[in-house]
C-alpha cells in the first residue's frame, strides 16, 4: 500500500492566521507538489445552485461550473487582493475604500484591513482625522469583485492622509497591493458603498438523512476496525514518517504499556496523545511519544459522497500536538478534507483561537493542490476557546461546493473537485515533537459525532 501522507501545512502561518502569532513551519511532504494555477471559465458561464444547498441556505452560484477539475488533480486559478487608492473631498464625514479581487474565486477569501495614521506633514492621525477601523471583509465563490470598508472621517483637511492596510496578507488567495492611502482632496467625489452581490454567510442545517449518531456508551473501537467498531490505525499503518510525526499510533491491546490511548469519561470520548513512560519499538524503530486515532474506515455507515459531518469537541494545547478532524477517500489518499486542524507543533499555533481547514487533491499517492484556510478565528468570526470549551465542527458536501463550519457559522467554501467520492471520518491527535512532550492538555475529548447522507 502506498504511503498516505495525512495532513498538509501549505503557505504562510503567518498570513493566515492573523494576530500577532508567530508562525510555524510548513511541513515536509513526500510527494507535494506545488498548487496548480489553472484557466478561469469566462464569465458567462454562471450556474445556480439553489437546490443543491442545505435547508435555510443561502443562494449562491457557481463560476466553476463547467471547469474541467481532471479527476480532482487541478484546482481553478485562486483570485487576488488590491486596496483601492482613495481621494475624499475635503470634509468628508465619511470613506468607503474598495477591497477588489483580480477574478472570480473557487475559495472564500479572507481579508482582515485596519487603518493606519499617516506620514508627512499632513499625516492623518487616528481619533484627529479619522476613526481607528479594524474589520474582515469575505469573498466567496460566485460573489462580486468589489466591496467597500467604510471608515468614518473627522476634521479631514486638504491634503491630509492616512492608510489602510493588510496587517497580515490574506486567507484563500494573493496579494497585488498591502496598503493604500486616503486622502483629502478639493473637488473629489463623495464615495459609494458596493455591498451588492455579495452571498450572506451560510448556517449549518443539515439536508441529508442521520445516518448516523456517535454514542459514547455503546462506541468500540478495534486494530482491523469492523462494521461497528472504529479503528485504531490509518490504512498504511501506524507511524507517519512522511509528516515527520514522532508519534505511535496506539492501540491499548497491542501496546498495553502505555497509557490507555482511548476512553469514555463522562460521556464522552477521549483521544489521547502522550508521552510514552516506555518506548515502543515498533517497524525496528523505538517510539517515544504516543498518538491516538479512531478511524471510520470500515464503518459504511459513517461514509457518504454527499451530506454533512459534525462533531462536537474540546481541542488539546500541548505545544507539538497535531489533533485532526478529517476526511479521506475510501479509495486511497489523495484528495483529502480537513474539517479542522490544529498545528501545534509550531510555535505561533493559537489553540483557543486558530482554526484551519483545507482540502488537498491529486491522484496516485501524489498531491498537486491544496486550498488552505487558516485564519485566527477570534478576528475573523468572533470564536474562540477551542482549547477550554466544547465547539462544533462541520462540513457540507455538495456535488457543487464544500463548505466548512465552526458553531453554526459558515467559516470557508470552495468548489468541490472530487464529485463522486465515497468519505469515511478520522479524528486524531497527532504528535510531532522532539523531546519531552508534556504541558497543557494532551487530550480530544468528543463530546458527540453525527453523519447525514444525501443521496449522490
Amino acid at each position: 500500500m502506498k504511503r498516505l501522507v495525512s495532513f498538509a501545512v501549505i503557505a504562510s502561518m503567518l498570513n493566515a492566521c492573523g494576530g500577532d502569532e508567530a508562525a510555524p513551519p510548513p511541513s515536509e511532504l513526500a510527494g507535494a507538489a506545488q498548487p496548480v494555477a489553472s484557466v478561469q471559465p469566462s464569465g458567462d458561464k454562471v450556474a445556480s445552485l439553489a437546490g443543491s444547498l442545505p435547508q435555510g441556505a443561502t443562494t449562491t452560484t457557481n463560476p466553476f461550473a463547467t471547469f474541467d477539475f481532471k479527476g480532482g488533480t487541478v484546482y481553478p486559478a485562486k483570485a487576488a487582493v488590491s486596496i483601492g487608492t482613495v481621494s475624499v473631498p475635503v470634509g468628508a464625514s465619511e470613506a468607503f475604500v474598495p477591497i477588489r479581487i483580480n477574478r472570480q474565486t473557487p475559495n472564500t477569501v479572507i481579508v482582515r484591513v485596519m487603518t493606519r495614521n499617516g506620514s508627512g506633514t499632513l499625516a492623518g492621525v487616528e481619533g484627529k482625522h479619522f476613526q481607528r477601523t479594524v474589520t474582515t471583509v469575505f469573498f466567496r465563490p460566485g460573489d462580486a469583485l468589489e466591496q467597500t470598508v467604510r471608515i468614518p472621517l473627522v476634521n479631514m483637511d486638504a491634503g491630509r492622509t492616512f492608510d489602510i492596510i493588510l496587517p497580515e496578507g490574506v486567507v484563500g488567495g494573493g496579494v497585488i497591493n498591502s496598503s493604500a492611502k486616503i486622502t483629502a482632496v478639493v473637488g473629489a467625489k463623495a464615495g459609494v458603498a458596493k455591498t451588492a452581490g455579495f452571498r450572506k454567510a451560510r448556517t449549518f442545517a443539515p439536508s441529508g438523512t442521520l445516518a448516523y449518531q456517535l454514542d459514547p456508551a455503546t462506541v468500540t473501537w478495534s486494530d482491523a476496525g469492523s462494521a461497528e467498531a472504529w479503528r485504531t490505525r490509518l490504512p498504511h499503518g501506524r507511524t507517519q514518517p512522511g509528516n515527520a510525526e514522532t508519534g505511535l499510533y496506539l492501540d491499548a491491546g497491542l501496546h498495553p504499556t502505555a497509557m490507555a490511548p482511548f476512553a469514555i469519561e463522562n460521556g464522552e470520548v477521549v483521544i489521547r496523545s502522550q508521552q510514552l513512560v516506555s518506548p515502543i519499538l515498533h517497524d525496528n524503530q523505538y517510539w517515544y511519544h504516543g498518538a491516538a486515532m479512531l478511524t471510520g474506515q470500515r464503518m459504511p455507515a459513517t461514509q457518504l459522497q454527499y451530506g454533512q459531518y459534525e462533531w462536537t469537541a474540546m481541542m488539546p494545547n500541548r505545544r507539538g500536538g497535531w489533533p485532526a478532524l478529517w476526511l479521506l477517500p475510501t479509495t486511497g489518499w489523495p484528495p483529502e478534507i480537513d474539517v479542522y486542524e490544529g498545528f501545534g507543533y509550531g510555535g505561533g499555533w493559537n489553540f483557543s483561537k486558530n482554526i484551519s481547514g483545507n482540502i488537498h487533491g491529486g491522484a496516485n499517492g501524489k498531491r498537486t493542490f491544496t486550498a488552505l484556510m487558516q485564519v485566527n478565528a477570534a478576528n475573523a468570526y468572533g470564536l474562540s476557546g477551542f482549547d477550554t470549551g466544547y465547539h462544533r465542527f462541520a462540513v457540507d458536501i455538495a456535488p457543487d461546493f464544500i463548505t466548512w463550519f465552526v458553531d453554526g457559522k459558515e467559516t470557508y467554501q470552495t468548489v468541490n473537485p472530487f464529485k463522486g467520492t465515497t468519505w469515511f471520518p478520522l479524528m486524531n491527535v497527532a504528535v510531532k515533537h522532539q523531546g519531552d512532550y508534556v504541558g497543557g492538555t494532551a487530550e480530544m475529548r468528543v463530546r458527540g459525532f453525527q453523519v447525514w447522507k444525501v443521496p449522490g
